[in-house]
């Protein structure tokens, strides 16, 4: 008999405990309702653009080719940098050059090929009479972009070229001065070779927008 009852008064501890906890339960449920509100906001962005354009002179621009130049002789061609309409100011612009040989015309940095480049500011380049030769028109003023220099070289900045692109007319206009020096011997005879000039420009400096 004593057995029987302390299993039944066991059975009767374990029940309130089970419910006990059921109520517990059931009593959390209810935390978990709040006010709620929701509000959005959109904000519109668009990329800018770097954009550079280069145009031949009329009369000579790099497309005419020289020929049988011996030492003493330059060559003078006109293009013009553009900076259109749509694209952002440039932080910089720089030029690089190269020839399609390597020969002395691009690899003898002292008797070989001198480039030298300037700008007619507030006017154009203009052919003299029937010469090959190029003058600053129209109550322009020339200034020195590249000093004479080896006519192979990388990332040459050209300060001038980039506040010109960046003014309200957005362009500059360029004279491009090759020379074959005197110096350049006999080894120099039937060389060709071709130059190729190439115009980066990068974007100006980040700004808070």
């Amino acid at each position: 008999m004593r057995k029987t009852a302390l299993k039944s008064s066991s059975t009767k501890i374990l029940a309130s405990v089970v419910l006990v906890a059921g109520a517990a339960s059931v009593a959390g449920m209810g935390t978990f309702g709040a006010f709620t509100s929701t509000t959005t906001a959109s904000e519109s962005v668009a990329t800018g653009k770097v954009e550079i354009g280069l145009t031949q002179n009329a009369a000579l621009g790099t497309t005419v080719a020289a020929n049988d130049l011996v030492p003493g002789d330059t060559v003078q061609r006109a293009v013009t940098l553009t900076r259109s309409s749509e694209t952002e100011a440039f932080g910089s612009v720089k030029l690089t050059t190269s020839g399609s040989t390597a020969n002395l015309l691009t690899s003898d940095v002292s008797n070989g090929l001198q480039l030298a480049i300037d700008q007619c500011t507030g006017g154009a380049w203009t052919q003299v009479g029937t010469s090959k030769a190029l003058e600053c028109t129209g109550g322009g003023t020339v200034t020195s972009v590249v000093a004479a220099s080896p006519v192979v070289q990388t990332n040459t900045n050209l300060a001038v070229a980039k506040e010109a692109l960046n003014a309200a007319g957005a362009e500059s206009e360029l004279r491009i001065t090759l020379t074959l020096p005197e110096a350049a011997g006999n080894t120099f005879q039937g060389l060709s070779n071709a130059i190729t000039f190439t115009f980066d420009a990068t974007q100006r400096a980040a700004q808070s927008k």
